[in-house]
């Protein structure tokens, strides 16, 4: 039995059989309608969530599957003090595979120590986000057709964006990606991204305040919303919120074939004008968010169909 609580928990290798399957899932999608039939996926959100939770239920119901589970943990035995390690006991009597949001970092790994099931990890806290870093792979390379030889900015709340730690550390092991990380200082991303992954991996980075000039050098622009719910108190949360608001005229610095992607949902950072751009990719990335959960379900229940 395997669990998913880190991009890495996957090779490069598996990561390309991976979106090659979404991909297949993507083109053929009747060819799949019934892989999962009698199976059933228990979404165990302890924190709010729209496309995560309802995208893990779009894809098992696309695969013929069922759902079930809860969506905050108030409606939860969680309520009542249950652990994790309990309520996973007895989801596993119940369901075939888990996926699990906490806002507490290393709550699903706790839940697959104890689980008769495959767990995934759907966001826990500030730390890993691995199946938002799925889709995001799986829409970089279907839009540059690659990972070598790009540079990608990621902008916003780089210190607390659980999508931007994953993606990092899974774009680390392509060859020749070049990370400009575009923050107020307030934000930076996290010691262990800086020292244990970009310069453990001698990968070059660069560290900026501008979006505006970092624009014009990019192939992609990954931005993300200040996250209000990780602050400590409310004055801090609005001196940073307006901190970066990508606009129709921002968008008039970068290259012809630069990308905009976003994990979503967005609250200010991105002007309602670069939605006509056709540079502008975020929906298209929660599309491809459901082939992404559909093909990494099949793999976790061993049930993807022979070539």
């Amino acid at each position: 039995m395997r669990h998913l609580m880190n991009p890495l928990d996957f090779t490069v290798e598996e990561l390309d059989e991976l979106m090659n399957l979404a991909h297949d899932i993507q083109e053929n999608p009747e060819k799949y309608a019934h892989t999962c039939d009698g199976k059933k996926l228990a979404t165990l959100f302890y924190e709010p969530s729209t496309r995560t939770r309802l995208s893990f239920e779009a894809a098992m119901m696309n695969l013929g599957g069922k759902c079930l589970g809860f969506a905050s943990a108030d409606s939860s035995s969680a309520s009542k003090g249950e652990s994790v390690a309990d309520t996973i006991r007895v989801i596993s009597c119940y369901a075939d595979i888990a996926a699990m949001r906490h806002p507490k970092e290393g709550a699903p790994l706790v839940a697959s120590e104890f689980s008769k099931i495959p767990v995934i990890n759907a966001g826990d806290g500030g730390h890993q986000h691995p199946t938002q870093t799925l889709a995001d792979l799986y829409t970089i390379r279907m839009l540059n057709g690659s990972f070598d030889n790009i540079t990608i900015g990621l902008c916003g709340d780089l210190k607390f964006g659980r999508t931007v730690h994953s993606l990092i550390e899974a774009l680390a092991r392509y060859k020749n990606v070049k990370f400009i990380l575009i923050s107020p200082k307030e934000l930076r991303v996290p010691t262990y991204i800086r020292e244990d992954v970009l310069k453990k991996n001698n990968l070059p980075y660069e560290e900026v305040e501008s979006l505006e000039e970092a624009m014009p050098g990019l192939d992609i622009l990954y931005m993300t919303r200040i996250q209000k719910e990780r602050f400590f108190n409310e004055e801090e949360y609005l001196k940073m919120k307006g901190y970066y608001i990508l606009d129709k005229q921002k968008m008039e610095l970068a290259k012809e074939h630069m990308y905009v992607l976003h994990p979503l949902p967005r609250v200010n950072e991105i002007s309602v004008d670069v939605d006509e751009d056709p540079r502008a990719m975020y929906f298209e990335q929660a599309h491809n968010a459901v082939y992404m959960r559909e093909a990494l379900i099949l793999t976790l229940l061993g049930l993807v169909p022979e070539k």
